[in-house]
């Protein structure tokens, strides 16, 4: 197991235990996504040259708002010099949420984006076939020419017209003339 699941697995336990999975959940995205955008600032909790209570009292006034688990790992990964795997360690709680509520992510990407009934069609055959609450997110790829790709469980399908016409060239391509 990587340090990022355990740290997950710890924060995930302890706000579970304080009836806060879900706020903790919304801040761990948020956080995630600010770390994301501001790569600078891991680097700068992660030096040395910075005083530990110094770095310590910054993440105190940046993270103010945010639920006392997050920013108390925060801060521990501060102390160990380790803030650059909060990235790693935000996916791995959302993982676990996704599990412990029996929630499966699915994308489905195409050229243009797929109309709400497309959508609730994919969504209600998906919740029948894994048996759980799908939450599916549509990406625009216009190099998917038409047709879709779907991937949910760690399962990618590929009806798009890209792989037909690549699966069609590459047949060609073995053609013995």
């Amino acid at each position: 197991m990587t340090a990022a699941k355990d740290y997950a697995k710890a924060l995930f336990s302890l706000t579970e235990e304080l009836g806060t999975t879900e706020s903790a959940l919304i801040d761990v995205r948020t956080c995630a996504q600010a770390f994301k955008e501001n790569p600078s600032y891991a680097t700068l909790a992660d030096t040395p040259a910075l005083a530990p209570e110094e770095k310590l009292s910054l993440i105190s006034e940046a993270f103010a708002s945010v639920d006392v688990s997050v920013s108390n790992l925060i801060k521990i990964l501060c102390e160990k010099h380790s803030v650059y795997s909060f990235i790693e360690i935000a996916k791995e709680y959302d993982a676990l949420y996704n599990e412990s509520r029996g929630i499966c992510p699915a994308e489905i990407i195409s050229a243009v984006p797929i109309s709400t009934e497309q959508a609730e069609a994919v969504k209600r055959k998906l919740e029948a076939l894994t048996g759980k609450t799908i939450v599916l997110k549509n990406t625009i790829d216009p190099s998917v020419l038409g047709g879709v790709k779907l991937r949910y469980m760690g399962i990618q399908l590929d009806g798009s017209l890209k792989a037909r016409l690549e699966a069609i060239e590459s047949g060609i391509k073995k053609t013995i003339l």
